[in-house]
């Protein structure tokens, strides 16, 4: 069986989930390429586990201030280039497309009539899980943006539905530093982020972001440009996370049991449902609207939660994957929940 991996390059968490799946289809001697878009070449980094991969534009989200920008959007997509990308695209030596909310691969596959099967977090959403900011354009996004012929979800839960643990690796925590807080807030202006973090002298904050301040801030405030394996060690021995409500960040987060408190992308859906569900399981503090202060200073002295051992979500996967059987994923997931011990206390606030 020959795969084609289409990976969307937008954020991190996708690329995460992709490399945790890259080293599982590699244990397993699947024959894969990997394809990723969203981002120029020069702008994806620790690559190394995909071997030779392909690149295209695709279609991306643009932010401005911490909000998702519809105009900015609409204008920086080349929509042209995209319906060339997708035609262009040949898939007539692969067996099956995987796809992780990746257009280009999962459009070419729809034309192709290539059997394609969705891994993503967007596809729990079909699901009806916790949400916020719900309307028929994210409806009509979820449906028709990447398609696929199977949709595999991932959550922290599965909320009673057939949806898959998060994919997740991490570093062992042989030391936790109560007064280390890793900052990734990466939608944030890097001024706004010093400014919020300033008055927390006896705290030490690592932050993780593309982009410096204008003036250096203060010794307490660390500012790191993005390195995977630095970030991946600052999250073992954190005393918690204060992030952005991507998915990848916080299932991290839940598994070395490190305190959440999440601002938001506003405007982006699955941000705003990633809120709703932690919310739901008393799993995170959050920031609304703005970085708030107030906030921050009550969840520094909050008390840490336990951490979740999810299962190798990816080995099972993709043993099921190269069965070549995909009649039934339902018992997959099954199987999968049934290695998680979850906290009881979400086990009765849960639909």
């Amino acid at each position: 069986m020959r795969i084609l991996y289409g990976v969307q390059g937008t954020g991190n968490g996708h690329l995460s989930r992709a490399r945790v799946m890259a080293k599982a289809l590699q244990k397993q001697g699947a024959n894969v390429d990997f394809f990723f878009s969203g981002r120029s070449a020069e702008q994806f980094f620790d690559m190394q586990c995909f071997g030779h991969y392909q690149v295209q534009s695709g279609l991306t989200f643009s932010t401005e201030n911490g909000r998702v920008s519809v105009a900015k959007t609409a204008k920086q997509n080349a929509w042209l280039g995209f319906i060339k990308d997708v035609k262009s695209l040949d898939l007539s030596g692969y067996d099956l497309v995987l796809n992780d909310f990746e257009p280009v691969s999962a459009w070419a596959a729809k034309n192709q009539g290539i059997p394609s099967i969705g891994i993503s977090h967007q596809a729990a959403l079909n699901f009806p899980v916790p949400k916020m900011g719900d309307s028929w354009f994210n409806d009509m996004m979820l449906s028709y943006f990447a398609p696929v012929d199977i949709a595999l979800g991932c959550h922290w839960h599965h909320f009673g539905f057939p949806i898959l643990p998060p994919f997740v690796e991490v570093d062992v925590v042989e030391q936790q530093l109560a007064h280390q807080i890793l900052v990734y807030l990466p939608f944030e202006s890097p001024d706004e982020i010093v400014k919020f973090l300033a008055p927390f002298s006896d705290y030490t904050f690592l932050v993780y972001h593309a982009a410096k301040p204008t003036t250096k801030p203060s010794d307490h405030i660390r500012w790191h440009g993005f390195d995977r394996d630095g970030f991946k060690a600052a999250m073992a021995s954190c005393g918690g996370v204060v992030g952005n409500a991507g998915f990848e960040l916080a299932s991290e987060a839940l598994t070395l049991g490190k305190k959440l408190l999440i601002k938001p992308l506003l405007g982006q859906f699955e941000q705003l449902s990633n809120v709703a569900a932690l919310e739901l399981l008393g799993a995170a503090e959050c920031m609304k609207t703005c970085l708030d202060s107030n906030a921050l200073r009550r969840w520094l002295k909050a008390p840490m939660p336990e951490a979740i051992a999810y299962p190798e979500v990816g080995d099972a996967l993709v043993n099921w994957l190269l069965k070549g059987d995909w009649s039934q994923p339902e018992l997959l997931c099954q199987s999968l929940w049934q290695e998680v011990s979850l906290p009881l206390s979400w086990q009765k606030k849960s639909p």
